[in-house]
């Protein structure tokens, strides 16, 4: 090389590379003239360069719009929380060009689930148990803080064995929070249309704005699904307290006057058998009677509108050791105020439906049931002698545990259970104390 000639490619301070010329025409050397229209060339090409930037990051910046109003108007018009999901997850693959995404939900058991995928083998995702004390989703959703790893093999909180199965490499963790409630984590692994895996922290804030999004999607459904269960709850305490008081009024104080009227026949009866005859009648009216009443305290005690929770299970337990013959106390400290009606009525059928599992599953001697109030929260705890049995082996449908967290859901409770075969059973309650 003879002649040499460089300039960069400079706009606003702003270097976009180099301009070089080599060996001028004729072998002689470059001039000042040379190097101004050079230089005039390199800021031409460093304004091309610009605008061909800009018009990629505002063609970029229109897909993301698009994007989140796309996912915008579906929440407003899609009821389908699948639907919802699918298109969170699809949309911002598309955007940070990603191997697949999926969103995982924590389980009543503690574990992480992956429920929504979009991928090329969604299949190989979904349902997915992760562990809760080793997985890195995990520890996203207690945290609740987006988490970029630019090598999964080189970060400690990784369970390198899903990770294996997975084909991680990179990824980027973003917490769905909504109400300072953690629901689910949004997950995004392995950049694909680049030679380098790694997501940059624009890709974060995109996944960031599609979990805000996700979290709304999820809140929304979770509280429509909330109030068309309480409606349907509502309607069946309604349905219950009707039948309740035509069992008692109409039904009770017909066989009472058929009683009066077998006493008025088997006074004015002559011979023994019709006597005896009327006796046996009156026996079986008796115990229709006393079956009707039964049935009416089942579908909805009196005592629990009348005089509130604490009575209404205690005479519960009193029928309850009764008819079984197994021991239930009964131990209350609320105080005199009562709770609201929907919460005693949800404490009432979660004893109810406890002390029906006894009779079925549990083989026990003597149950407790103790109230307690722990600040503005009301804890409820039903405890038994029985058999017990493994928690992880059992489907919660089979002991009534879904009714039951459905139903103490309704009213912002929690409810946990404990057992161990041979050890008995332990429910725990606890709800707002207002």
């Amino acid at each position: 090389m003879r002649t040499f000639l460089g300039v960069p490619v400079l706009l606003r301070g702003v270097a976009y590379g180099n301009l070089y010329l080599t060996e001028k025409a004729g072998g002689s050397a470059f001039t000042e003239e040379d190097q101004e229209i050079v230089q005039l060339l390199g800021g031409q090409a460093a304004v091309a360069i610009e605008n061909a930037r800009l018009y990629e990051s505002a063609t970029r910046w229109g897909e993301q719009l698009q994007s989140l109003t796309d996912v915008g108007n579906a929440l407003s018009t899609e009821i389908e929380l699948p639907k919802l999901l699918d298109l969170v997850v699809g949309r911002l693959r598309e955007l940070i060009d990603a191997r697949v995404v999926f969103i995982a939900m924590p389980q009543p058991d503690g574990a992480v689930v992956i429920e929504t995928v979009a991928g090329d083998d969604p299949s190989d995702y979904v349902g997915i148990r992760l562990d809760p004390t080793t997985s890195k989703t995990a520890r996203v959703l207690e945290r609740r803080r987006s988490e970029r790893v630019d090598s999964v093999l080189e970060d400690p909180e990784i369970d390198q064995s899903t990770a294996r199965k997975l084909g991680a490499r990179t990824g980027v963790w973003v917490p769905l929070v909504v109400r300072d409630r953690a629901i689910g984590v949004l997950v995004a692994q392995d950049k694909e249309e680049s030679d380098d895996a790694r997501f940059t922290d624009e890709d974060l804030r995109i996944a960031e704005a599609f979990a805000e999004r996700a979290a709304l999607a999820i809140d929304l459904s979770e509280r429509v699904a909330r109030d068309a269960l309480r409606r349907v709850v509502a309607g069946q305490e309604l349905e219950r307290q009707r039948l309740a008081r035509e069992l008692h009024d109409e039904t009770g104080q017909a066989l009472t006057s058929i009683l009066l009227g077998l006493k008025a026949l088997e006074e004015a009866g002559n011979g023994q058998d019709v006597r005896k005859s009327v006796r046996d009648l009156r026996e079986l009216v008796v115990g229709t009677l006393q079956d009707v009443r039964r049935l009416a305290v089942e579908l909805r005690p009196k005592a629990l509108d009348d005089f509130g929770l604490v009575p209404a299970l205690e005479r519960l337990a009193e029928t309850f050791a009764e008819q079984t013959s197994i021991r239930v106390h009964v131990e209350a400290a609320l105080g005199d105020s009562r709770l609201s009606g929907e919460t005693e009525t949800a404490l009432y059928r979660i004893v109810q439906e406890a002390l029906t599992n006894v009779i079925k599953h549990a083989q026990a001697g003597t149950v407790s049931v103790v109230l307690t109030r722990k600040g503005d929260r009301v804890v409820a705890v039903i405890e038994d002698d029985g058999r017990g049995f493994d928690p992880t082996d059992t489907r919660d449908e089979r002991l009534g545990l879904l009714g039951m967290r459905e139903r103490i859901a309704l009213v912002n409770g929690q409810l946990s259970v404990e057992s161990r075969p041979g050890e008995g059973t332990t429910i725990a309650v606890e709800v707002p104390g207002r």
